[in-house]
């Protein structure tokens, strides 16, 4: 039994020890904390994965305000890449800090997480299809029938089900989806964001947008945190929103997006 309390005693020396060691230790680097964003990163030129010196790389208009945010925060910053529909689930989870997608306010995201002001309005959405089959569309009604695409839980989703009477709507997670879905005629059109409907029309020729309009004016694009602000994040969130904006920052962002949209991986 004494054998047992001396050995008892030297684990818990050794054990206190460690602690002590542990307590007494600091990180090579400065301490400064990580910032965890979420995003869905198929959609340029707001979020998209390049090649940079041979090593994956996510770029783009929300990345850098991203980033921006990170420096008003005075910390590092993360990048997670998770399926657009699961984006405030995570953010509800904890496993991201705050979400940059070009994501528009809406009831139903209002009530599962609060809302920075606005940094982007993008111009409204469109409608993309074959260029050999574009002609055959003047009116939403041509579309009675037909098979339409749009990524799961947007807004756009939203415009296949309200505006689109007697479409078939064609539900994915992936942009980069709906595009493959739509030139290997698994459906007849998709519906994306303005500025994203421009790129993947620019970089296939055998893409074109409809002359139809879907809107004069599309919702401003936000950052979301989580719901009540736990971290209390949203006042350098919009302080990082306000440099950006008056300095013309995101002018700046979106031309190098820009730039980079060609060189977009998965793009086709």
């Amino acid at each position: 039994m004494k054998k047992f309390v001396k050995l008892a005693a030297v684990f818990m020396a050794a054990a206190m020890l460690l602690a002590l060691c542990a307590c007494g230790s600091k990180p090579a680097d400065d301490g400064k904390k990580t910032i965890t964003l979420g995003t869905s990163a198929d959609y340029p030129p707001f979020e998209f994965h390049i090649l940079k010196d041979g090593k994956d790389e996510i770029v783009g208009i929300d990345v850098s305000m991203a980033k921006a945010i990170a420096a008003e925060m005075g910390a590092e910053l993360q990048i997670k890449d998770i399926a657009f529909d699961s984006l405030l689930i995570e953010l509800g989870q904890g496993t991201v800090d705050f979400v940059i997608a070009a994501m528009e306010k809406d009831d139903t995201r209002d009530a599962a997480a609060d809302f920075s002001d606005p940094y982007y309005t993008d111009v409204p959405p469109k409608i993309v299809t074959l260029k050999d089959n574009a002609a055959n569309y003047t009116s939403l009604d041509d579309f009675s029938g037909k098979t339409v695409g749009a990524q799961t839980g947007t807004t756009k989703a939203d415009i296949v089900a309200d505006q689109m009477a007697g479409a078939n709507p064609l539900l994915l997670q992936s942009v980069n989806e709906l595009v493959n879905g739509l030139v290997n005629s698994k459906c007849d059109a998709i519906v994306l964001d303005g500025a994203v409907a421009d790129k993947y029309v620019a970089s296939n020729d055998a893409l074109a947008v409809v002359d139809i309009s879907l809107g004069e004016a599309a919702e401003p694009y936000r950052v979301a945190v989580k719901e009540g602000d736990p971290d209390k994040l949203l006042d350098a969130i919009n302080a990082a929103i306000k440099k950006a904006v008056e300095n013309g920052d995101i002018t700046t962002w979106m031309e190098e997006a820009d730039a980079l949209s060609s060189e977009a991986i998965g793009l086709e």
